[in-house]
């Protein structure tokens, strides 16, 4: 899939910066199943984020490292210690305290999973008195609710799965997440149900490390005519990916 991106020229301390020696090291978060959809034949990440950073290494001309991670909490931690070049992260403003981000070029809604007879129906119903809200720590959502939750309890988890066994085994009262992870959850816990809208979308981007920061407004326009091209949309179809949309 060609992607010729037309977005002036690139200054020599630009290049430095996203691409030292020649090589751009692309920061992989593996645990959003979202933006990596598979592997290939040596185990390397297959998916929306590692085809926009693939797409980013073509048009510096440069090769390309995937630095993958475990969680987007690792990925943001390794900011500062020269790991990674870019990083395909959603963009979330205590990230930012460390990360400078693209605008995003794909979302993700999250929402909550209830049980039929819980009496919440409503997304602002969760943020209740004596509600106990099951969430992965450190995800983009995950974060929005330490944010924003006022009188719920937030009871987090290490990971997805163990969020969700968090909400069977503690008997608590919401699960947040993703709503295309969400749909599998609902089928998997009987008795279950998805509230309706959203509370967030998880805005995926390409980051910078803040002492890179002057690559930012380079990688903002990269991102802008990956959209508009229809660049984006193209590889959201290519792996199939249900619940991933083009960034508003």
């Amino acid at each position: 899939m060609e992607f010729r991106p037309d977005i002036g020229q690139l200054s020599p301390t630009v290049r430095e910066h996203l691409a030292p020696a020649n090589l751009l090291r692309a920061g992989i978060n593996l645990s959003n199943f979202l933006l990596v959809s598979s592997r290939g034949p040596q185990g390397e990440p297959q998916g929306v984020s590692p085809d926009m950073a693939r797409a980013l290494a073509d048009h510096l001309g440069t090769g390309l490292r995937y630095v993958t991670y475990e969680n987007p909490g690792l990925l943001a931690d390794a900011a500062p210690c020269d790991e990674w070049d870019v990083g395909l992260i959603g963009a979330e403003p205590q990230r930012a305290e460390a990360i400078s981000f693209s605008p995003a070029y794909a979302e993700i809604e999250a929402t909550f999973l209830v049980r039929d007879v819980s009496p919440l129906r409503e997304i602002a119903d969760v943020d209740g008195q004596g509600v106990r809200i099951a969430v992965s720590g450190r995800t983009a959502y995950g974060l929005w609710l330490d944010r924003n939750i006022r009188k719920a309890e937030l009871v987090r988890s290490g990971t997805l799965d163990d969020s969700a066994a968090d909400f069977v085994s503690k008997e608590l009262d919401a699960l947040a997440g993703l709503r295309p992870r969400l749909l599998k959850d609902v089928v998997a816990i009987p008795g279950t149900r998805i509230l309706p809208g959203h509370f967030m979308t998880v805005q995926q981007a390409i980051g910078v490390p803040k002492a890179k920061a002057e690559a930012a407004a380079y990688l903002a326009k990269f991102v802008a005519t990956a959209k508009d091209s229809g660049f984006v949309a193209a590889l959201i179809a290519k792996h199939g990916v249900q619940g991933l949309s083009v960034a508003r």
